[in-house]
């Protein structure tokens, strides 16, 4: 990567800095108002890197300088936004200081409540600040019979920052120093080794990266001839963000940092929403803790998958909702919701299993919200705690009795904009996922693509026998261990569970392609890695926000409740929809972002009861749990696969090119023999024999032109029936992948014909 392509790298980067000061919430009582600031800034940018990858593919122009130009603009922008924030901050802080206080007033700190008058003073949850432009870090709350912590220092711009960083590491107590610690450091060593790794995902080798490839190459978004459907079936979103590291920097050098900023964005996220059901600092410490340390999530951070991209933007999306509960949500958050949700539908749209509830949820507090407001008496205030949703346990002391007694109307008002605003989330939405759906549907006649890919995922039967057969087989393998006896019992449970019910478990509507169940899955690889430890909290988490919300949280009962339903009724439409596979424990990635919140929030309520032998005995088992989480962190980032930092393929001791091929070792010098035989001959315009699965990318680095431009790839077969392939004639060269007698079958009469294995190449005569 040349020093101009590391600067052109940076500038997403600092735009992304930029717009965190700029769109950070200056209102009163905002959750965490930095992490929000971050959930919009990720939002703009993830949202502007797509449109900018439509509108210039739309145009022709998928090149460097246009890329360039399209982030630099977008840099100029977001410091402009930055400076008038910046300047009104400030001009508003020195207002502030120039006012006199009134001698009865004291001043506020952050993590004392506003008070209004005639209400009880209500704790405000670690993350909370009283002036909109507080610092994301406040005191912790103190817990019975201890003394309340320093107030913190709270200030604006990085130096406020710094302040309030020191000032809660100061009053952080030894085990949330260790979380804290534990957190940054698989974090820092997930960084080095997504910038030392190459990409070497199988999938990636198949269609994500080969579909950047084909991108650049062309110019445009135009689908092309292929014989791997999922190179212009599968939602690009990721793939978008990829193509824009891709032409900045001429490389693929920087591209497994797009699963890593996505992993930092989860932890961030799902800390906030953990602040917004009511939990301190230690609560979010633990959140953050059991979800940074899942496998799962540790190995897909160096990746160049998309599971982690598609839980970002879902779990943004529910930190929006959550923030809709107590307040009408603004059009800078309707705008936001619908960002969030047209990223996740072109990311994955398995994503929008669980967005779709959220958005119900938030849909259902905004009404409430609204007759709320329209029976209250005058004087009330809107950003007054008002339960929202399927709240019943939560307290209502401001709300009144409708006037006579008789039942409250809807106010016309506040129903037209809740549903206006969830026109223009659907809107955005649709501005965002819009172009590709329409590519697609022109292609193949439906917006989800060919038959093929709409009967290979999606469950076939609905039937309550074969739903509840398929949730069992998910759960076993998202719970799998080590043990090979619990498996092998757990499993013949479930077939024979599934033969009594009338259900073949491995019947091809409800089990992906030919694969068999079960599957070991506990392994540390990316692909398929299970979650016991952070499943098994999230589900107690979940039992008892749905049991005994008071436990968890007194003060977010209703809220906590209400979340845990739409976190359930996910994974349940998740069971319901999505057949069994193999990697079926990276599609439910999503779901375990938004259920860690759960776990630790009971944690922490777990923790905070130390009094009595029974309670003692559950805090030592809680310890442990953690420790164990701890450990199987560590040792996915030290062994995981592909990618491990001690011995046989670590990224410190193989070469770059084998580390590509750590799936396949066999294959790599297979690729390089075919790729010099096509390069001696002095061949141009190259020929692609491969079947569904085969990998692709190899020819892309291999077969590139002597300046750097894309080689001239064309492929021999195609699904796509208005994309007929290349004549085997109209080439100078073919290379092969998987079958040598698919590959003979294309062949010209008279061709040489050379085969190692997995790869092969045919030359003309005199080549």
């Amino acid at each position: 990567m040349s020093a101009a392509g590391s600067l052109l790298a940076a500038v997403p980067a600092a735009a992304l800095l930029l717009l965190t000061v700029a769109v950070r919430p200056r209102e009163v009582g905002a959750v965490a108002p930095l992490r929000l600031g971050v959930v919009r800034a990720v939002l703009l940018c993830g949202a502007y890197a797509v449109l900018v990858v439509e509108v210039l593919g739309a145009s022709h122009a998928l090149t460097r300088p246009a890329f360039a130009v399209a982030w630099l603009l977008f840099l100029v922008v977001a410091a402009t936004a930055a400076g008038l924030r910046w300047r009104r901050g400030t001009r508003l802080g020195q207002q502030s200081a120039a006012a006199p206080m009134p001698v009865d007033a004291e001043p506020m700190t952050v993590g004392t409540p506003p008070v209004t008058v005639g209400t009880a003073p209500r704790p405000v949850p670690v993350g909370a600040v009283v002036a909109g432009g507080g610092a994301d870090v406040s005191a912790p709350t103190a817990e019975p019979g201890k003394p309340d912590p320093a107030p913190t220092r709270a200030g604006r711009g990085p130096a406020g920052l710094l302040a309030a960083t020191v000032d809660a590491w100061r009053t952080a107590r030894p085990g949330e120093r260790l979380l804290a610690g534990t957190i940054g450091g698989l974090v820092l060593v997930e960084l080095l080794v997504a910038l030392l790794a190459e990409p070497n995902n199988f999938d990636s080798q198949t269609y994500h990266l080969p579909k950047v490839e084909h991108w650049v190459a062309q110019g445009d978004l135009d689908f092309w001839p292929t014989a791997i459907h999922r190179q212009v079936t599968i939602p690009p979103g990721a793939e978008y963000l990829l193509l824009h590291l891709r032409l900045l920097t001429g490389g693929d050098q920087l591209h497994n940092l797009v699963q890593w900023a996505a992993g930092m964005v989860c932890l961030l996220v799902a800390a906030r929403i953990t602040a917004q059901l009511g939990g301190g600092r230690r609560a979010q410490l633990l959140t953050a803790f059991v979800l940074a340390t899942t496998p799962m999530v540790v190995l897909q951070a160096t990746s160049t998958q998309t599971d982690l991209v598609c839980a970002a933007w879902v779990a943004c999306a529910a930190t929006l909702a959550l923030d809709g509960l107590r307040r009408r949500t603004g059009w800078g958050t309707l705008l936001g919701l619908g960002a969030a949700a047209g990223l996740t539908a072109v990311t994955k749209t398995s994503g929008l299993i669980a967005v779709g509830p959220l958005l119900v949820l938030w849909g259902l507090a905004q009404l409430r919200l609204a007759r709320t407001e329209h029976s209250a008496p005058k004087g009330s205030t809107a950003a007054d705690p008002i339960p929202t949703g399927p709240m019943a346990a939560e307290p209502t002391p401001t709300e009144p009795a409708a006037p006579g007694g008789g039942r409250r109307s809807w106010p016309v008002g506040g129903l037209a904009r809740t549903v206006g605003g969830s026109v223009l989330i659907l809107v955005v939405a649709a501005v965002v996922v819009g172009p590709f759906l329409a590519r697609v549907t022109a292609e193949f006649g439906h917006p989800l693509g060919p038959p093929r890919l709409r009967e290979s995922i999606p469950m076939e039967r609905h039937d309550p026998a074969s739903i509840v057969v398929n949730a069992l087989r998910i759960g076993h393998t998202a719970f799998d261990t080590p043990l090979a006896p619990l498996r092998r019992a757990g499993a013949e449970v479930i077939i024979g569970g599934a033969k009594a019910v009338g259900v073949d478990p491995q019947d091809r509507a409800i089990t992906f392609g030919r694969e068999l169940f079960p599957e070991p899955a506990w392994y540390p690889d990316e692909d398929r890695v299970a979650f016991p430890l952070a499943g098994a909290l999230a589900v107690i988490g979940a039992v008892i926000a749905l049991a005994r919300p008071r436990r968890i949280a007194a003060e977010r009962a209703g809220s906590l409740r209400a979340y845990a339903v739409v976190v359930l009724t996910a994974v349940l439409l998740h069971t319901a929809m999505i057949k069994w596979q193999p990697w079926g424990n990276r599609l439910l990635l999503y779901a375990v972002v938004l259920a860690v919140p759960l776990a630790g929030l009971w944690l922490d309520a777990l923790l905070r009861h130390r009094a009595g032998g029974r309670r003692s005995v559950a805090t030592v088992a809680a310890v442990t749990v953690l420790a164990t989480s701890a450990l199987a962190g560590v040792l996915a980032l030290s062994y995981g696969f592909p990618r491990r930092l001690v011995g046989a393929g670590s990224v410190f001791t193989t070469s770059d090119w084998d580390t590509r091929f750590l799936r396949r070792p066999q294959w790599a010098d297979e690729f390089r023999w075919a790729a010099t035989a096509v390069q001696g001959s002095g061949a141009r315009r190259i020929g692609l024999a491969q079947q569904n699965d085969n990998w692709e990318y190899p020819w892309w680095l291999l077969l590139r032109q002597p300046d750097g431009d894309s080689p001239d790839l064309v492929a021999l077969q195609s699904v796509l029936p208005e994309r007929p392939p290349a004549e085997p004639s109209s080439v100078d060269a073919i290379v092969c992948t998987g079958s040598k007698a698919a590959c003979a079958k294309l062949v010209p009469a008279g061709w040489r014909l050379e085969f190692r294995g997995y790869v092969g190449y045919a030359l003309p005569p005199g080549r």
